[in-house]
């Protein structure tokens, strides 16, 4: 059963969020709020919100909005269990693996990053639910659960959790005219959007057929694996272990859909090599430079190295020197690939890093690659500041601290200190 939920404009702290987790026992979830399935549409509160004023040292900056969620009951761990008069009492069941739950944001299956956690704690905060905000994960392997059982019959020994999904979208700063025809700097939904998966407090415990539990619950997910009505669940058996027809379909489903995910990853064709795509690239050659400073972004001598902070001096053979390629426009935001004029590649984020925090950034043959395209967010007309969000990672530019030699890396929020803002100034 699912029903719709609109996400409040609540924002709560991360660190309340988890700390509410820590101390939350899983009897309370369960009486408090039993769980049903939900799904939720609309926007979450942010930081910031669409339409609110922003300064230039906010170019380089990025927020997340939650745009969908949806709440499932999910059970992890399952074993069907007889207990015959006479031996009830405490038992250890030794429970099975029905579903692995790993908490992800976009392409970052670790949690790196600020955006990553702000998401998550958007998403807590907008549901009312205290949701794991770092990286974690069920577990994928046989668990127990002690558990004291005071009648005979038929129970479903069972771990579960609320497994919550949905999608997001980013707001940034950029310029946007207003009715008037004069122009403002504001925060506005960027183009990337990405999926979350996150869970809440496990539970655990024991269920019978003739049990009455809240409908949606995760108890009453555990009883419907029972198959109550069924030969197996109705039959005198030993004490002990009993099988379900329910748990051998789900695990059997369950282990055919990794197998086939893993063949068809085992099977797909590798990505083609790199070939030099051919650019159409405007006239105008401009620097990156840090605002009211010397250094500028220069592009790497050596293969292996990345794009750094140098002064012009350094950077004579036009390291330093950038045009901007198969531009695009829509809402206000350029897309554009960077081309440099001294080593003739074009600006990336390698790709075996593509998904880290701070991965660097560097130049490489120019292709028709989604890691070489870049969001430019601007000022108003007639100021030269920029930001720039890699089209593929979804990350902010940005350098670490204010040094010659440098490196230019990616930063999931940006660097909220501003100096993710850079002046993009005409040569």
């Amino acid at each position: 059963m699912r029903r719709k939920r609109p996400v409040g404009r609540l924002r709560g702290s991360i660190t309340a969020i988890v700390s509410a987790a820590a101390a939350l026992t899983t009897v309370g979830l369960t009486t408090a709020q039993p769980a049903t399935a939900e799904a939720a549409t609309t926007t979450a509160a942010s930081a910031v919100s669409a339409g609110q004023a922003c300064t230039a040292a906010d170019l380089g900056k990025r927020h997340p909005f939650i745009k969908t969620t949806e709440v499932v009951p999910t059970i992890t761990h399952f074993k069907g269990w007889y207990v015959t008069q006479g031996t009830t009492g405490s038992h250890t069941v030794t429970t099975s693996t029905q579903t692995t739950i790993s908490v992800s944001v976009g392409l970052n299956a670790n949690i790196q990053g600020s955006f990553a956690v702000e998401t998550l704690g958007d998403v807590g905060a907008a549901l009312g639910l205290n949701v794991q905000v770092d990286y974690s994960s069920t577990s994928s392997v046989s668990d127990t659960v002690n558990w004291s059982f005071y009648q005979p019959g038929y129970y479903g020994v069972y771990k579960g959790t609320k497994k919550v999904t949905g999608t997001y979208g980013s707001l940034h700063c950029n310029r946007v005219q207003q009715g008037d025809g004069s122009w403002a700097l504001k925060w506005i939904e960027g183009a990337d959007t990405g999926s979350y998966t996150t869970y809440t407090a496990l539970e655990e415990g024991a269920v019978r057929c003739e049990d009455k539990v809240p409908a949606g619950s995760i108890m009453r997910k555990a009883q419907d694996l029972l198959d109550c009505g069924s030969a197996t669940a109705t039959a005198e058996h030993p004490a002990g272990s009993v099988p379900s027809a329910k748990v051998d379909k789900a695990r059997h489903d369950a282990e055919k859909a990794a197998k086939a995910e893993k063949s068809v990853k085992a099977t797909a064709s590798p990505a083609p090599a790199g070939t030099r795509a051919a650019l159409n690239c405007q006239s105008d050659v401009y620097r990156i430079h840090v605002p009211g400073k010397p250094l500028n972004w220069s592009a790497p001598l050596l293969a292996n190295d990345g794009i750094r902070l140098r002064t012009s001096n350094f950077t004579s053979a036009h390291l330093d020197n950038w045009r901007l390629c198969n531009v695009t426009e829509r809402n206000g935001v350029l897309e554009a690939t960077l081309w440099n004029w001294g080593n003739g590649g074009c600006a990336t984020i390698p790709a075996g890093i593509a998904n880290q925090e701070q991965a660097y950034l560097t130049t490489a043959t120019c292709g028709e690659d989604d890691l070489q395209r870049f969001y430019i967010y601007r000022d108003v007309p007639g100021g030269s500041r920029i930001g720039l969000q890699n089209k593929y990672t979804g990350s902010m530019l940005g350098h670490d601290r204010y040094a010659d030699g440098e490196l230019i890396c990616q930063y999931s929020s940006g660097r909220q200190d501003g100096t993710g803002t850079y002046d993009l100034v005409k040569v």
